[in-house]
C-alpha cells in the first residue's frame, strides 16, 4: 500500500526571512506613503505621525482637477485594455496555430514593448506621430498605452492556446462545426479566464503608467501625470498621498484577480 504524503518540508530560515526582506523591500514604501494619507500635519513628515485624520479625503474629492485626471485614467485604462483584448488574441491565435515564415521573429517582437523602459517607448512615440503630424490627443494616449498591454494579453492568450493544442479543434472541426461554432464553444471558453486575466493586469498596468502619457498626452493630465505635478507643492503633500493610496488600491485590485484566475486555472 502507498500512503500520500502530506507533510511538507519544513522551509528554511534563511530562505524565509530573505523572502521577508524581500517584501519589505517591495511594500514598505507603499505603506509609508499610505499612512501618510492620514497624517494631521500637511507641511512635514515626521515618524510616527503627529496625529491621525481622515480630512484629507475630503479634500482630495472636492478637487476638480483630480476628477478630471481619475476620469481620463480610467477611459485611458477601458479603451486601451480592449485593444489590446482584440489585438493580443489575435495575435496569439495566427502564432500558435499557424506556422509560417518568421513567427518566432514576430513572437519577439510583439513582447519587445514590455521589455523596453516606457521612457524609450514613449520618446519613439512622439518621435514617429511628430513626423507623420499626429497631434497629441486623447487617441495618441490609447496608442501609447496599447503598446504594451497588447503584450500581457498576448503572453496570456498564446499560453492557454499551447495548453489546449490542436485535438479539441480538429475534433469539432470533424462533427461538422465551422469556424465561429469551433470558436465559440471550443476556443473561447478555453481563453475565457486567460483572457480575463490579461485584461485586467492591462488594465492595472494602463492605469498607473506615467511614461509613455507623459510623452503622448499634450495638454491632458492623467492621473500619474497630476500626482507628479502635486509634488512641487508642499501643502499639498497629504492630498498627493490620499491619491497615491487610491492609485495603489484600484491597481493592486485588478492584479489580485488576475493572480487568483491564473493559480485556479493552474491547479
Amino acid at each position: 500500500m502507498h500512503y500520500k504524503n502530506n507533510h511538507r518540508p519544513k522551509t528554511p530560515k534563511g530562505l524565509l526571512l530573505s523572502a521577508i526582506g524581500v517584501l519589505l523591500f517591495l511594500h514598505l514604501p507603499f505603506a509609508i506613503v499610505m499612512l501618510y494619507a492620514f497624517t494631521t500635519d500637511e507641511t512635514t513628515f515626521t515618524f510616527p505621525p503627529p496625529g491621525l485624520t481622515t480630512k484629507w479625503f475630503g479634500v482630495a474629492m472636492g478637487r476638480p482637477d483630480l476628477w478630471a485626471a481619475l476620469g481620463l485614467s480610467l477611459k485611458v485604462a477601458s479603451i486601451a485594455t480592449v485593444f489590446a483584448l482584440l489585438l493580443g488574441t489575435l495575435a496569439a491565435a495566427a502564432v500558435s496555430r499557424s506556422k509560417f515564415f518568421g513567427r518566432e521573429s514576430i513572437s519577439f517582437l510583439l513582447v519587445l514593448p514590455i521589455a523596453l523602459p516606457g521612457i524609450v517607448t514613449g520618446i519613439a512615440l512622439r518621435s514617429m506621430m511628430g513626423l507623420v503630424n499626429i497631434p497629441f490627443s486623447f487617441w495618441t494616449i490609447v496608442i501609447g498605452h496599447a503598446t504594451f498591454c497588447v503584450v500581457v494579453v498576448y503572453n496570456n492568450a498564446i499560453a492557454r492556446f499551447r495548453r489546449m493544442g490542436d485535438s479539441q479543434i480538429a475534433a469539432s472541426m470533424d462533427l461538422g462545426a465551422d469556424g465561429f461554432q469551433t470558436f465559440r464553444y471550443i476556443v473561447l471558453p478555453n481563453l475565457l479566464t486567460a483572457l480575463v486575466a490579461g485584461g485586467m493586469l492591462a488594465f492595472a498596468l494602463s492605469f498607473d503608467e506615467v511614461i509613455v502619457t507623459t510623452f503622448t498626452a499634450g495638454q491632458q493630465s492623467t492621473l500619474p501625470i497630476w500626482i507628479f505635478s502635486q509634488l512641487t507643492r508642499p501643502r499639498d503633500r497629504p492630498v498627493t498621498n490620499v491619491v497615491a493610496f487610491l492609485v495603489v488600491t484600484i491597481t493592486a485590485v485588478p492584479i489580485l484577480l488576475a493572480h487568483h484566475l491564473s493559480q485556479r486555472d493552474n491547479l
